[in-house]
């Protein structure tokens, strides 16, 4: 029993100190946020790595979440008979659950696969190849010119991807309902305007905002930790996006809760 205790509480504590060393890098980061613009040489730079280098994954992803969407709410209404009945709402419920939860979540666990675990490689092949320790011997501060402009630029585009995946998420719904249940594009679209909220779309954009932030700090953090050449490399690369993953759920989580 006591060593059960025992092990728990070091798992505990080593989760603390991590979750603080991440909060502590997340401080040092924001000091450099107002010298984004002086540095937007590196901060669009990263931007187009975020942004546009990931828009045809996330346009694909976008596309199915909104025709798998659309596939469980109608083929739940055909189990009860009720499709006839809910076909003026089908559309309305399906791009809330889009706006406030598929895209804002699935487009992040995107991110952190192929954003986070790269900011980990990347800064991960400097730390082990003596780069990080280059910069500091030139006086140049790695929050700033490494963390500052993944962050800035993960918290710039993660909304805006999360609109173009909410876009081809309900283009997807729509063409899945037209084809399996004869739905017109005025009766489709009709029940998402009588329905739309403002705060629907605002929660899911606050929320990619929040989960790309998340994401880039991770990552960033998880690669200026590397150590052990290239398989130490390749655990960060792993670490990063486990780490991301767990984090994004779990705010997903406190965002339901609070929202």
């Amino acid at each position: 029993m006591r060593r059960l205790l025992a092990w728990i509480g070091r798992g505990v504590l080593s989760f603390l100190e991590q979750l603080g060393s991440i909060l502590e890098l997340l401080v040092r980061i924001a000091r450099y946020i107002p010298r984004a613009f002086r540095d937007r040489h590196l901060v669009l730079q990263q931007m187009a790595i975020v942004g546009a280098d990931s828009l045809p994954l996330v346009v694909l992803i976008g596309s199915f979440t909104g025709a798998i969407a659309a596939l469980q709410a109608t083929n739940l209404f055909a189990k009860f008979n009720l499709i006839a009945i809910a076909r003026p709402y089908i559309g309305g419920s399906i791009a809330t659950v889009v706006f406030t939860e598929l895209t804002p979540v699935l487009t992040a666990l995107v991110i952190a696969g192929r954003v986070g675990g790269a900011i980990a490689a990347q800064i991960g092949t400097m730390a082990v190849s003596e780069q990080l320790d280059a910069l500091e011997m030139m006086a140049i501060d790695r929050d700033r010119y490494l963390g500052m402009p993944r962050v800035v630029a993960a918290l710039t585009m993660m909304p805006v991807l999360a609109v173009f995946s909410n876009v081809v998420a309900l283009v997807g719904a729509f063409v899945l309902t037209a084809l399996k249940f004869g739905f017109s594009a005025p009766m489709f679209f009709d029940s998402i305007v009588r329905f739309f909220r403002t705060s629907e779309v605002t929660i899911g954009l606050v929320k990619s905002m929040v989960f790309g932030g998340t994401t880039a700090l991770i990552g960033c953090y998880v690669g200026m930790q590397t150590t052990g050449g290239a398989e130490g490399v390749g655990n960060s690369t792993v670490r990063a996006f486990t780490i991301s993953a767990a984090s994004i759920l779990v705010l997903d989580a406190l965002f339901g809760y609070v929202v």
